[in-house]
């Protein structure tokens, strides 16, 4: 049966980054994710979809998909995205365990893992009513644009999207198809990301200080993506470290899907130049000056909990974020407040703290260009989703393209 227009329900991200959710006919739910504060936030309303689409594998974007086990969807991700779901499922499993209630069980887990079916890049799915299709997205390993065609009606979603290579990986090309419908990130709408040639520079030249002067240097990464884009950093520099918490399972898995890596011999050379932090290990680490790369990015768990308590009273160390930190994690209270909180106790940071946007988003006029590029092919309405000012992105769509632009709020409703 061929649906006319879509109905889209935004059930997450609109007007804040993280939990992004957008249901489509009731039949096509693109993400399922958790908004990392605390407590963590989930999606809105109870989709009850046929098909999940994973666009990437990171918690604000998949975190809560075990949840919907119950109604038996079929769930599309690339073969990097369905490992890193897994991956990040267990680990949310686990500390939800140590403190609250979990959105979902083992058994859940086991089930997506049986109801995920594997689509490459330019590959389709099609049922009656739809087809979807991957694009590369550049944005982590198997992180994809969506393109969605229900009959003559078209949509595509970015999802998380960088178009400038890095170190690790390429950039997404703007060679989208035509869609009637853009949902379009907009993390850094109005952020122009420094040259990354400078950033590395400023970031080494900060890291050698702190070794020179006695200091521990404790960076904070994602594991997927950015802990080996900083590995590869600090190995082009000539840097040694250790690494510790989930980046070392997620490298592991990389490295055995080269095919998704911009250079995988370049990233193998950077995980041999550190030492993986294992057991009893952590407990020396900083005995010498040393670098530490560790999870988690926002400071609201793993191993860099343990390393905060040991590095936050001393000024000669050094904390560096290296990317977007959402509003009601540690991260954020980190930069605004100068404190962190560890085991319930709240630490005023005495050690340096720094951030270098180490960003894996496209910058503003990457942003504009992705827009311009589909209504110049004929996008109708654009939809600004996954930021902190989608209300101004939405206002530039409109006065600067005459494209009805909109930035939904939470539960809303939009037919295209």
């Amino acid at each position: 049966m061929e649906v006319k227009g879509i109905q889209i329900k935004f059930l997450g991200a609109a007007r804040e980054v993280g939990r992004s959710a957008f249901l489509l006919n009731d039949k096509v739910l693109l993400d399922y994710g958790i908004k990392p504060s605390d407590p963590p936030e989930y999606p809105v309303g109870s989709p009850r979809p046929e098909t999940v689409v994973i666009s990437h594998g990171h918690l604000d974007h998949c975190g809560v998909v075990p949840n919907l086990m119950d109604l038996e969807p079929v769930v599309l991700a690339t073969p990097p995205t369905k490992h890193l779901t897994r991956l990040l499922a267990e680990d949310t499993l686990e500390i939800a365990e140590r403190c609250c209630v979990p959105p979902f069980d083992p058994v859940d887990m086991q089930v997506l893992s049986r109801r995920t079916m594997v689509l490459d890049y330019l590959e389709d799915y099609s049922t009656e009513d739809y087809t979807i299709t991957f694009l590369d997205a550049g944005h982590i390993p198997g992180s994809a644009l969506t393109y969605v065609e229900f009959g003559d009606d078209t949509l595509l979603y970015t999802g998380d999207i960088k178009n400038s290579d890095t170190r690790l990986l390429n950039g997404s090309k703007i060679h989208y198809p035509e869609a009637r419908a853009l949902l379009v990130e907009s993390t850094y709408f109005g952020k122009e990301h420094q040259d990354r040639k400078a950033l590395e520079e400023r970031f080494i030249e900060s890291i050698r200080y702190t070794l020179d002067t006695g200091g521990n240097v404790v960076i904070p990464c994602f594991a997927i993506g950015r802990t080996q884009e900083i590995l590869m950093i600090l190995k082009e520099h000539g840097i040694g470290c250790f690494v510790d918490g989930m980046g070392v399972d997620v490298t592991d898995m990389l490295l055995k899907q080269p095919e998704y890596l911009k250079d995988s011999g370049r990233l193998k050379a950077a995980y041999g130049n550190a030492t993986t932090v294992k057991g009893k290990m952590r407990r020396a680490v900083l005995d010498e000056p040393s670098v530490v790369v560790t999870t988690a990015g926002m400071l609201n768990g793993g191993p860099v909990l343990y390393y905060l308590k040991q590095i936050y009273d001393d000024p000669h160390d050094k904390l560096i974020l290296t990317g977007f930190q959402v509003e009601g994690t540690n991260g954020r209270m980190a930069l605004d407040t100068n404190t962190v909180e560890v085991d319930g106790e709240v630490l005023p940071l005495r050690c340096k703290l720094e951030q270098y946007s180490f960003s894996a988003h496209s910058g503003d006029s990457e942003l504009k260009a992705i827009v311009k590029h589909m209504c110049d092919k004929g996008t109708e309405k654009v939809f600004c989703v996954h930021g902190d000012n989608t209300e101004a992105f939405a206002e530039w769509v409109r006065s600067e393209i005459g494209v009805d632009a909109y930035a939904p709020r939470l539960g809303e409703e939009y037919t295209v």
